[in-house]
């Protein structure tokens, strides 16, 4: 291993202005993320194909999926800022496919298109802030992080239920298209002056495809479970999660054999990436499982409109945040740092249980409370996962171990949401959007109690990933590297 972390070889002021810049990019796909949520109910309606709702989410986070673990050996090849334009580029692609998609299949097929772009600019960000900055110092930039996500949080959920209210949900996607252009004037100057040190890499390709047609059996199986006359017997079913059964096997027996896989085993077996990239699936499964469900509980059982639930929505995703920016600052401050997010998680699933016991009677202002208070217990989490594991391995490694962290924070994005959105099918919530629409309140809270126990149930499995997490001194600019922590 290397005994001293390299020094960027750029001064402050240009460092500040490549990350800048590459937030910006990242902002594109945080904002978009945000700003869906709101609009579900509404596309639900106009589009039909209410059952497949929660595939308006799965269908990115599934190319996305996919695709982050090759945006950092693409980024070795050809270069951070060709990346970051071809990855903004195909972002762009899959928002016209949904602005002017006439059915509910063709704008599933340009969500996962946006999901194909999106994972780059999301890894892309983390990567170029991680061959800039230390790990001693990495926390402070969560703030840079934390504020392109206020950002994403406050305007995403207005925009979203404001134009979807007063204009036309496809606007949302249109505005994808000035967002990426001003990104891309932004970032164009700033990334040249990012040294870049071209490596050899093999892209898995077979890995990627392999693992995209196994979730995607896996969401379909989730997604058609509660719908089909015999349920989760059915023999379509049935095959379905059969055939993502031997496609998982496949994938492991060709990870453990190509020269260079998607997921390189040798990283994940360190103990640190393990334990905190699973901590990370199952709290991810559990916030967007909650950012696709919360605004269908704020208009079906509270009554509010699309503009007033995506406002609603706005104090969780600020929750999480301000947990996140706390977490962050504090984190180089004290020694025992895991205690943070394990803390937050405890939280945030006493919430979550809270809402679940409490559903039926729940008020607005309830709600909003116990939201908020969530959301800064489960965001404590994400900074010092990142910062763990980019800490735990060789810098030489730190863009494979960041593409990893990134892999399973979307994998678990997208089981999550087809996880709660079979709950919430099997409990009637899709029957309530056919019966009333956003606009009038036919679903009873009792049919969201589930969904919200399944939320607490994935945020306790993240707490008990975290408390198998090493805690290993964070490292400085000229400290050595830590010995590496075998699973």
């Amino acid at each position: 291993m290397n005994d001293m972390l390299p020094a960027p070889a750029v001064s402050d002021r240009d460092r500040f202005r490549i990350i800048i810049g590459v937030l910006i990019a990242m902002l594109l796909a945080a904002l978009d993320q945000t700003i869906v949520g709101p609009a579900i109910p509404t596309i639900g309606a106009a589009l039909g194909g209410t059952h497949y709702l929660s595939w308006i989410v799965s269908a990115y986070f599934l190319t996305a999926t996919a695709t982050t673990p090759l945006y950092g050996k693409i980024a070795d090849i050809y270069g951070r800022r060709l990346t970051l334009f071809s990855a903004i580029a195909v972002f762009v692609l899959g928002s016209v496919i949904c602005a002017l998609s006439p059915a509910m299949v063709m704008l599933i097929i340009g969500r996962a298109v946006q999901g194909l772009g999106g994972g780059g600019l999301m890894a892309l960000a983390q990567i170029v802030i991680a061959d800039l900055v230390p790990p001693r110092e990495r926390g402070k930039y969560a703030v840079y992080i934390s504020a392109t996500w206020a950002i994403a949080s406050l305007a995403g959920p207005i925009l979203g239920g404001l134009v979807t209210q007063y204009a036309h949900w496809s606007v949302i996607f249109w505005l994808n298209l000035p967002l990426a252009a001003f990104a891309v004037m932004m970032t164009s100057e700033t990334l040249k002056r990012l040294p870049w040190q071209r490596r050899n890499h093999t892209l898995d390709m077979l890995g990627a495809g392999l693992v995209m047609l196994g979730t995607g059996c896996l969401l379909l199986a989730l997604a058609l479970g509660p719908q089909t006359e015999n349920g989760w017997t059915s023999p379509l079913v049935l095959e379905l999660i059969a055939a993502a059964v031997v496609l998982a096997g496949i994938l492991a027996w060709h990870l453990l054999r190509t020269p260079s896989p998607l997921i390189p085993l040798d990283v994940l077996s360190n103990r640190v990436v393990l334990t905190a990239t699973f901590s990370v699936f199952f709290a991810m499964a559990a916030f967007i499982g909650l950012t696709v469900y919360i605004p269908l509980f704020l208009q079906l059982v509270l009554g509010l409109d699309a503009s007033q639930s995506g406002l609603a929505l706005v104090g969780y995703m600020i929750g999480t945040v301000v947990g996140a920016n706390f977490a962050g600052q504090t984190m180089a401050r004290i020694p025992r740092y895991k205690r943070l997010p394990l803390a937050g998680l405890a939280v945030a699933c006493g919430a979550m249980i809270w809402l679940g016991l409490r559903a039926p009677v729940l008020t607005l202002l309830e709600t909003e409370l116990v939201l908020i208070i969530a959301g800064i217990g489960s965001g404590m989490q994400f900074p010092i996962t990142t910062v763990s594991v980019q800490n735990a391995v060789d810098p030489r490694d730190m863009g494979v171990a960041t593409g990893v962290l990134a892999f399973l924070r979307s994998l678990g994005s997208s089981i999550g949401v087809a996880v709660v959105g079979a709950v919430g099918s099997g409990a009637g919530i899709a029957a309530g959007l056919a019966g009333g629409g956003a606009a009038s309140p036919h679903t009873p809270g009792s049919a969201f109690t589930t969904v919200f126990f399944a939320a607490s149930i994935s945020l306790a499995l993240a707490f008990a990933m975290l408390t198998l997490m090493p805690e290993l001194p964070l490292r400085g600019r000229t400290a050595s590297a830590p010995v590496a922590a075998e699973a």
